[in-house]
């Protein structure tokens, strides 16, 4: 049976930040993930965490300037230092939240580097990351996005950042497979999910078009739901959507499936 977790970067939006816990565990998730924990207090979060009886799943490694633009630093070669400090940042985070997963964003390509230097700066920047959290018993994901919703993001599809994580050539990296950012870039979701099963550790979903909760557009989620359990995957699966309107009134697509 799948485990959903409430992403609280996009749900429950209509309270602030450190309320959606408890509106998340009213709604029934057992587990919330978001972008970044970063602009509050470990600690505060962890009491968020525990008052509510939540698991904390998962955030993403510091990614440059959101607010300015930026989607990840991991391939700006420029930027090196920077990331590695947030792995060092994300570490101590991660250790008071008890999570075992941390996100890397691949990041947008700079203009005037190559191909070979993004491929090569994140895959170098990948290799630190997967050996200083492994050192802390947390795994390193990464996923691929799709470039309508952000243009020039560098990793996009699942064969390319499969062959990447080989190059990497670690144990501790693994796949998030976002079925919205998939279904856009190459579709096949389900003969991809079986065939690279054991490299996925974390799932994330929305519908498409418009990125809103499942049942309001063109992916069969009911059968990707059962797909998965076939399969036997036992990770969580991430609830990153926009709510159509209002995220109780769009709940109702977990009724049967939790």
């Amino acid at each position: 049976m799948a485990k959903f977790a409430a992403n609280l970067s996009m749900l429950f939006t209509e309270v602030d930040f450190l309320d959606r816990f408890e509106a998340a565990a009213k709604a029934g998730f057992k587990g919330v993930e978001y972008l970044f924990p970063y602009d509050f207090e470990a600690a505060e979060i962890r009491k968020r965490l525990d008052d509510n009886g939540l698991t904390q799943v998962l955030f993403n490694l510091p990614a440059g300037d959101w607010g300015a633009g930026e989607r990840g630093i991991a391939c700006h070669p420029d930027r090196v230092e920077e990331f590695r400090s947030g792995v060092d940042k994300a570490i101590a985070y991660a250790k008071v939240l008890g999570n075992t997963q941390v996100n890397c964003l691949a990041g947008i390509q700079p203009e005037g580097v190559s191909d070979d230097q993004a491929r090569q700066t994140l895959v170098e920047n990948l290799r630190f990351a997967a050996e200083k959290l492994a050192a802390e018993g947390i795994l390193l994901i990464a996923e691929p996005i799709n470039t309508r919703d952000i243009p020039g993001f560098f990793l996009n599809r699942t064969a390319q950042a499969l062959a990447l994580f080989d190059e990497v050539g670690s144990n501790n990296l693994k796949l998030q497979y976002d079925i919205y950012h998939m279904q856009i870039m190459e579709g096949d979701l389900a003969p991809t999910i079986e065939a690279n099963l054991a490299r996925i550790a974390h799932v994330q979903l929305a519908d498409n078009p418009g990125r809103h909760e499942p049942g309001t557009g063109e992916i069969n989620y009911p059968f990707l739901f059962a797909h998965l359990d076939r399969l036997g995957y036992d990770g969580w699966i991430g609830c990153e959507y926009k709510p159509r309107a209002g995220t109780q009134e769009g709940l109702g697509w977990l009724d049967g499936v939790r």
